[in-house]
């Protein structure tokens, strides 16, 4: 267990845009995580098995190589694991895939992240609805037409840049969770040191990448183009399991493709000070701490699982259009 507090370096964050805070989770904690989604995954190999959609359960294997069998054959293993709806959900006629289970929900409010969390926005904390989690396979092993963000390489861009506009001044603070040591052959973050103060204290522009990776045209990305990105040099920020990178929502970032032989498995978690916009209204995020009320706190796993139920029901009612206009991809700019 891990016993020592957890103290951040906010000059350095405040200087370079991000900080490394190790130790956030013990290794009795990951494997909690582990195990739950160990479970999703037995539960989603047996009826994709059973339906005649992959060759096999592949029990035999440990659990990254059965989730890259899944990835290979283009099931759509990240829309059950994902710990959040899509950014804009298309029509919808049916409850869309999401994990709601006791592990992530214990994530989301572990005692130690929020600690760190408070010395960077304050003890009012919110749990912002923008949240992931992101398993990346050995690359080449990936369909070219399925390599979205959440199992590959990510293009460079700013956290605050895929929220609504309503949210630029929020306090909007990253958590990078590390699940499995994460190293430059396996897809470690890249940040721009400085980036977060780059740009006149503004969002950079975000366009539509001309491809996607390998230059596949179906998997474009938003990018921050070279032109926009400052003058500060790339630095490459690889991290042990159970660390974890907190980054301004200015902050310049992108992630190296995985060349290795295994998973590279991480969350993306936000946070940001109570009352202030989450960027993405339309879901709903909770009070995770308050010192000040603290029976505003949601502690509870299924009235966080009723939030998202409440979300699934009113989408079948609307059918799930909305508008995201943030970026335009004929943007002059972009040309």
């Amino acid at each position: 267990m891990l016993t020592k507090e957890i103290v951040v370096d906010v000059n350095r964050f405040d200087e370079q845009g991000y900080v490394i805070v190790e130790g956030i989770l013990s290794g009795e904690e990951l494997c909690a995580i582990k195990d739950e989604y160990a479970a999703l995954l037995d539960t989603l190999l047996d009826r994709w098995h059973s339906e005649g959609k992959l060759a096999s359960t592949y029990d035999d294997l440990p659990f990254g190589q059965r989730f890259t069998q899944a990835i290979a054959v283009g099931l759509p293993v990240m829309d059950y694991f994902d710990i959040s709806l899509p950014p804009i959900p298309a029509q919808v006629s049916e409850r869309l895939p999401i994990h709601k289970g006791p592990a992530v929900f214990n994530l989301l409010r572990h005692r130690r992240l929020l600690d760190a969390v408070e010395q960077i926005i304050g003890a009012e904390i919110y749990c912002n609805p923008v949240q992931h989690i992101r398993i990346k396979p050995p690359e080449h092993l990936v369909p070219a037409d399925k390599r979205h963000s959440l199992v590959a390489a990510v293009d460079w861009h700013q956290d605050a840049g895929v929220v609504t506009d309503e949210a630029d001044q929020t306090d909007l603070l990253s958590v990078w969770l590390a699940m499995t040591d994460v190293t430059l052959e396996n897809s470690c973050l890249i940040m721009i040191p400085g980036s977060h103060q780059h740009n006149d204290q503004t969002i950079a522009l975000h366009c539509f990448s001309k491809t996607g990776p390998d230059g596949f045209t179906g998997s474009r990305q938003l990018t921050i183009p070279q032109d926009y990105r400052g003058p500060h040099e790339p630095t490459p920020v690889p991290i042990r399991a159970g660390d974890a990178i907190f980054f301004h929502r200015r902050t310049m970032h992108s992630s190296l493709p995985n060349v290795s032989n295994d998973i590279r498995w991480s969350f993306d978690l936000r946070y940001n000070p109570v009352g202030q916009p989450s960027g993405r209204a339309w879901y709903p995020g909770f009070v995770a701490r308050s010192r000040a009320h603290p029976e505003t706190e949601l502690n509870d796993l299924a009235d966080w699982q009723q939030l998202w139920d409440n979300v699934q029901d009113r989408l079948l009612v609307t059918g799930g259009t909305l508008a995201f206009n943030r970026w335009q991809a004929e943007d002059p700019r972009c040309a």
